[in-house]
């Protein structure tokens, strides 16, 4: 299940042209129409809404998931925990409607890409957190993600996950090192490339490939990707442009380089370890999917509280080997490396779950696309991927 879900059509554009058409300031909620009445003290409970697959379960009981039910039975609080977030595009479509009308969306917490919440953030869709209740997150939140161009000193939203989007390639079959994004653009890889297809996921990799800083990047740096890009498609140098699907067509042979996702490739490297994720020379984007309390929530207390213990090391750490994403706590490798379980242990050293220092100085994260830049970039973007 991808949890970075690609552009579909106008996909993110068409969402973004819709408000801008009914006029955005009549969707944009000001900060004092933002809070509800918050039940936290007397009722005891919470609605936490995530994607499949991205939290820790029992072994031997799926129904039951180890870090949640450690936190109500410290607090007291019940979680309802839903996994309803199937793509970023479709839950805007699901609790736009509250938001912009100012109701209730019967949600307490929710987890989306940031791509996106930097949107729910222009429109004032989400409540500041209170940092003065939240010490873990304020002392471990990995400094690298504090404060994304969207979010200012990251005061609407805390990272859930942190990944990277790189290049993963077959090592064996290609019989040489990939290093840098221009090394895919070689003779020898001609047909044999793919990159993702979501304007959103594909665009900072390419423009890091030209030396561009992405956390400022301009019209004109991404005029010059897609122009590049163009031409690739003409020459038949790309074969297609992908959603997730990109893992079987590595792992076929098909492709042998394509734009990736760290933690996928990890995935990959258990049945194949000639799968080799790289992080170039001029740089990959880091990215989060982050957590976030609606606005009128009913329990942003409990939801605090909530995030807050997802940031205590013993627990980024637990749930660290079980979703093998980057690790947004980097406190959590100590845990993992003291573990007597060999196989945790090694999950300490791998950077794709705890990048390194020469990984970390290579990673940025990119500025996101305006609303009032959206629509024609989506639109020109996705002509050239035949969306």
């Amino acid at each position: 299940m991808s949890r970075r879900s690609l552009l579909r059509a106008f996909g993110a554009g068409a969402a973004g042209a819709t408000l801008a058409g009914c006029g955005v300031p009549a969707a944009f909620v000001e900060p004092g129409d933002r809070a509800g009445r918050d039940s936290s003290a007397t009722d005891h409970t919470l609605h936490f809404a995530n994607w499949p697959l991205y939290i820790d379960t029992d072994d031997e009981d799926k129904s039951k998931r180890p870090t949640l039910d450690a936190f109500s039975k410290r607090t007291g609080i019940s979680v309802t925990y839903t996994e309803e977030i199937n793509d970023n595009d479709e839950f805007f479509g699901k609790i736009s409607p509250a938001l912009m009308n100012h109701q209730e969306t019967g949600r307490d917490l929710i987890v989306i890409s940031d791509w996106m919440a930097a949107r729910f953030v222009r429109l004032g869709w989400v409540q500041e957190m209170d940092r003065a209740k939240q010490s873990k997150v304020a002392k471990y939140l990995d400094p690298l993600l504090r404060s994304p161009a969207f979010d200012e000193g990251r005061l609407h939203s805390v990272p859930w996950q942190s990944g990277i989007t790189g290049i993963a390639y077959n090592r064996k079959k290609l019989g040489r090192e990939i290093r840098s994004t221009g090394d895919l653009w070689a003779d020898d890889l001609r047909g044999r490339v793919t990159l993702l297809s979501g304007l959103d996921e594909s665009f900072a990799l390419l423009m890091q490939g030209n030396g561009v800083d992405i956390t400022r990047w301009t019209a004109d740096d991404f005029h010059e990707i897609c122009e590049q890009t163009q031409k690739r498609v003409r020459s038949k140098h790309i074969r297609r442009f992908t959603g997730n699907d990109y893992i079987k067509d590595l792992a076929t042979g098909d492709v042998l380089a394509c734009q990736a996702y760290s933690g996928d490739v990890i995935q990959l490297q258990a049945d194949n370890p000639d799968i080799e994720f790289v992080v170039p020379e001029e740089g990959a984007e880091l990215w989060a999917e982050s957590l976030m309390i609606p606005n009128l929530a009913r329990h942003k207390r409990n939801a605090e509280r909530l995030v807050d213990h997802y940031y205590d090391p013993e627990v980024a750490a637990e749930l660290a080997t079980w979703v093998n994403y980057v690790c947004p706590v980097p406190a959590a490798r100590d845990v993992l490396a003291s573990s007597k379980d060999e196989e945790t242990a090694a999950l300490a050293e791998d950077p794709l779950i705890f990048p390194d220092d020469a990984m970390r100085k290579r990673l940025a994260i990119a500025r996101d696309i305006t609303s009032e830049e959206r629509m024609d970039f989506a639109k020109k973007w996705n002509s050239i991927v035949g969306l």
